[in-house]
């Protein structure tokens, strides 16, 4: 049995539709040109749905965060390389605009939108989770080493993208995952393993 009145989301057209738009908005103009009118503008979607579904600029960039992709993590019995696979992939991650971007929007929107500094923590996260995966695979149970570790592989990353504008430096992030495995830290990880 159907039940009469709107559904409560968008339909699934509409919402690609709208979330396109919304990132190519945001990848060329930022977090400001979130808003409902400039996506009713440049989508041709109703106003009204618009508005309904995302009603601020966190909206949008909430509604983009859950929609974007996690690359799988694929451990190899090799925490080594599984952790320099994850790095490569960040570098590429980081390089390629759309992440860079994205990025840069969460920091200026938290900064003038208290609110959206929970959707930043959220997207850094997902850019750490497959490290995190990669030492929970192997074995590691220890969060905090885990965190530690991650940290220290992959902060430098973001701070090179976003706040010194350098280019990504993969050596560094691999030298990174070599400190991170030295036999100290190793032998750490493994003390709290199973």
């Amino acid at each position: 049995m159907t039940r009469p009145g709107r559904p409560t989301g968008p339909s699934a057209d509409t919402e690609e539709i709208v979330l396109t738009a919304a990132l190519e908005l945001l990848l060329t103009e930022g977090a400001v040109a979130l808003t409902p009118a400039r996506l009713h503008t440049v989508t041709g979607v109703a106003r009204t749905t618009v508005y309904r579904h995302w009603p601020t600029p966190r909206d949008f960039l909430a509604a983009l965060i859950a929609v974007a992709p996690h690359p799988p993590v694929r451990p190899t019995g090799d925490l080594a390389a599984d952790l320099h696979a994850e790095v490569d992939g960040l570098c590429d991650r980081l390089r390629d605009k759309p992440v860079d971007a994205f990025l840069r929007a969460l920091v200026t929107a938290s900064a003038t939108d208290p609110s959206c500094a929970e959707l930043r923590r959220r997207y850094v996260g997902d850019l750490f989770a497959p490290f995190h995966a990669a030492f929970h695979a192997h074995g590691v149970l220890d969060d905090a080493d885990i965190e530690e570790a991650a940290t220290a592989i992959v902060s430098p990353l973001l701070v090179d993208a976003l706040l010194l504008d350098h280019p990504i430096d993969r050596e560094r992030a691999h030298r990174a995952v070599e400190r991170a495995l030295t036999p100290t830290s190793v032998r750490h990880l493994e003390e709290t393993g199973p």
